[in-house]
């Protein structure tokens, strides 16, 4: 049996690495006992900036920001012959927010995860929930240290109940060691010992220890409380030596300069079970409830303290029983009385100091060594990965139609465009553009739930649309949210979506005065159209003529507008592309798929081949360059493509991913085969997770869609584009999917919004 595990480890100085190492170790020594061939390795993660003297058994490393250090990993562990892959998860490890770089590296593995969860919050944020379901969902088995922990992966993070292994925190053999640490640190000799240990930072609440010793020191003058350890170094990187400063401060202030002992170093575990074992209590007064492991918590009660704890969540699971005792965070008062009492009555003291030890001895390495064995023997070299993994997830049926973000975006003008989170954000007022996506959205959602909400939302659209439009028929892009509109802010990009809203609104309006209306708007519209000068709006303009013409077949001269309109785009074709670049210009930019999709609505409205074959030319080249994986990989604002040059993957939109889904419906309905289906759900599925980051840009808790992919995070910002974006897709793409259509019922009224 041959293990890779990936994590933190020694010389790095941190409880992850001292963790990996006795885990590592226990491994050998079980195997070793089980006459099992083992074979074991680890991959160290290095944190910015950082090289470490690593020994042999470290293969290799990775810079933990480094995308590419994780494909390169995941590549060598493939190839290594290794039978499982041994992760220790913590955030802050792992690149990207909340570690989402770690995705990657296991969604290339071809063998089992069984991966350590050493924390699993209660209330995470949007990166941290999903970052662990996903790691959770790509693991066979995950191990965690808190049968709290255990309610928390199956309630907040949908892990299966069969997946989880609870496995308490190793600790040394500390019987083992008795006989090697024999006598006291000199300055301790003489004095009952009260020791904290660990990287401090203000979350310890040490201060609550010190303000607790001068009533302790009262009764009891031979006391010593010694904190032990460096400051956690992303505290020296923000604050440097604040939090020590002012505990010496305190210290100084009370009186306590004899009775208080800093030891500000990394202690190695050889020394660190010497002091356990000479100290008599040990104190762990942090503020903080939500911590589900602690591993200095756990030594404390291998070397046999009196362990004295504020209740958050571990300390109150295994400080039971007279384990140990709790007092409330900050209570100083009470701590003091409880620490007395114990020194008061030594009969007390030994009874906890004996019971810790016997609970210490429960929980040694050499027997976490043989659990994850146990687990290790029972995963079969055929068990479900990746592939198994894929099939379960991304299922449009999981994520009912739900225009709740929509609705929060919409008030008694039209939708603003863009939101701070799921907050919109009047600053930035109202665009054409998103009115007339919106427009377009609120007529599909009608024509598949007949809801009538979506008909009061298409009138709040159609009006606003009705107001930007000029006497000439231009229209105006951009208005405040005092209602202000500006000169020369005209968008062909906008005036083309436009086209396309009032085109779909004319071929299904659910009623004669929309129909009229809409009706008026086209035709003011229409001695517009010849001034359009670029190929996203002459592909706009295409489809929203399309719809025209399916309601009106008789009046071929809109035909003819259509054919124009496509052969200008075949021009643009003609003019940019050459033998390695078929595009219709010389950047590809956003909103790709609406330009082959136009050419293809144009065929089959005209038979004409010419657009049939440019269409089909520029589908090909847009696959190559967002379907170089299995997953779609869209093109990002950040650099474009440009001819014979490099682009950013970064910055991929919402509205690029809808534009796909659209292309791919359109060319369905011409060709009925089954691989277009299939890159039409492919499609749909960047926006529920299967994408560069494995992480989705639907937000089930807001019915919003994140603005985006970034290199180390998704944009949570939810604007009406991406919302939009996702909500016209989610209709287009949900017959492809086989599932019978649901919808939500929004939790906020619609008629609370426009009429406010």
């Amino acid at each position: 049996m041959k293990v890779i595990c990936v994590g933190n480890y020694p010389p790095r100085q941190c409880g992850i690495a001292t963790f990996t190492k006795n885990l590592v170790a226990s491994l050998q020594s079980a195997a070793s006992k089980q006459m099992i061939d083992f074979e074991i390795e680890v991959i160290a993660m290095n944190d910015p900036d950082q090289q470490y003297p690593y020994p042999s058994i470290v293969t290799k490393t990775i810079r933990d920001q480094f995308k590419d250090d994780y494909t390169a990993a995941a590549n060598y562990i493939n190839q290594s012959g290794a039978d499982i892959c041994l992760l220790q998860h913590e955030y802050g490890i792992f690149g990207g927010d909340s570690g989402l770089l770690l995705i990657g590296l296991l969604r290339q593995l071809k063998i089992p995860v069984v991966t350590t969860f050493h924390s699993v919050l209660q209330k995470p944020n949007f990166h941290q929930k999903e970052v662990l379901k996903k790691i959770a969902a790509y693991s066979y088995a995950v191990v965690v240290m808190s049968k709290l922990a255990i309610d928390f992966l199956k309630e907040i993070y949908e892990t299966p109940s069969a997946k989880i292994f609870y496995i308490e925190h190793g600790v040394p053999d500390f019987e083992l060691l008795k006989s090697l640490f024999p006598n006291q640190p000199e300055t301790w000799t003489g004095h009952d010992v009260l020791l904290t240990f660990g990287l401090l930072g203000r979350s310890k609440g040490i201060e609550t220890a010190i303000k607790a010793l001068p009533k302790i020191v009262e009764k009891h003058p031979k006391v010593l409380y010694v904190i032990m350890g460096k400051t956690h170094p992303h505290v020296v990187r923000c604050s440097g030596e604040e939090y020590r400063d002012s505990l010496k401060e305190l210290v100084v202030k009370l009186g306590l300069e004899e009775h208080v002992q800093f030891i500000d170093e990394y202690t190695n575990e050889s020394d660190l079970a010497a002091y356990l074992l000479a100290a008599d209590i040990y104190i762990t007064p942090y503020h903080n409830k939500a911590q589900i492991t602690s591993g200095t918590l756990c030594y404390a009660l291998g070397g046999g303290c009196a362990v004295f704890s504020t209740p958050y969540w571990h300390a109150e699971e295994i400080l039971k029983n007279g384990v140990g005792r709790l007092f409330d965070f900050g209570d100083y008062n009470d701590l003091s009385q409880q620490i007395n009492e114990v020194l008061d009555d030594r009969d007390k003291l030994q009874l906890m100091q004996k019971k810790a030890y016997a609970y210490g001895r429960t929980i040694s390495w050499p027997l976490v060594g043989d659990a994850y064995l146990s687990i290790f023997k029972n995963i079969g070299l055929l068990a479900a990965h990746y592939e198994a993994h894929l099939k379960s997830q991304y299922q449009l049926i999981d994520y009912p139609f739900n225009p709740q973000h929509i609705i929060r975006l919409t008030d008694h003008t039209g939708i603003l465009q863009h939101a701070h989170g799921c907050t919109p954000n009047y600053k930035t007022g109202y665009c054409l553009d998103d009115n007339s996506r919106a427009l377009l959205l609120s007529m599909m959602a009608y024509q598949q739930f007949k809801d009538p909400k979506y008909i009061q939302l298409v009138i709040k659209y159609l009006s606003f649309i009705n107001h930007m439009q000029q006497k000439d028929g231009s229209l105006k892009n951009f208005m405040t949210y005092s209602n202000t509109t500006f000169e020369n802010d005209e968008s062909e990009d906008a005036f083309g979506r436009t086209v396309w809203a009032i085109g779909h609104l004319i071929r299904f309006a659910p009623s004669d005065t929309l129909f009229q209306l809409g009706i008026e708007i086209f035709n003011c519209l229409l001695n517009q159209i010849e001034k359009m000068k670029h190929a996203r709006g002459y592909a706009n303009c295409i489809l929203g003529l399309y719809h025209y013409t399916k309601r009106f077949p008789d009046q071929e001269s809109y035909t003819k507008i259509v054919s124009d309109l496509a052969n200008k785009l075949c021009d643009e074709y003609d003019r940019y592309s050459n033998e390695h670049w078929h595009w219709f210009e010389s950047v590809m930019t956003y909103d790709n798929g609406l330009m082959p999709a136009a050419l293809y609505k144009a065929y089959k409205l005209t038979g004409n081949d010419r657009y049939f074959r440019i269409a089909e030319r520029t589908t090909q080249f847009l696959e190559s360059k967002c379907f170089y994986h299995s997953h779609l990989s869209l093109i990002g604002n950040q650099r474009w493509l440009r001819m014979e040059e490099a682009y950013s993957m970064y910055g991929q939109q919402p509205i690029d991913a809808m534009a796909m889904v659209l292309l791919y419906n359109t060319i369905y309905r011409i060709k009925k085969d089954a691989d277009t289906a299939e890159k039409l759900r492919n499609s749909f599925k960047w926006f529920l997770g299967f994408n560069d980051h494995d992480l989705p840009l639907y937000d089930m808790e807001t019915c919003g869609c994140n603005d985006g992919i970034e290199q180390f995070s998704i944009n949570r910002n939810q604007g009406a584009e991406s919302t939009i974006a996702y909500h016209i897709a989610w209709l287009i793409a949900v017959p492809y999917f086989g599932v019978e259509i649901k919808a939500a019922k929004a939790i906020l009224s619609v008629e609370n919004f426009i009429n406010s």
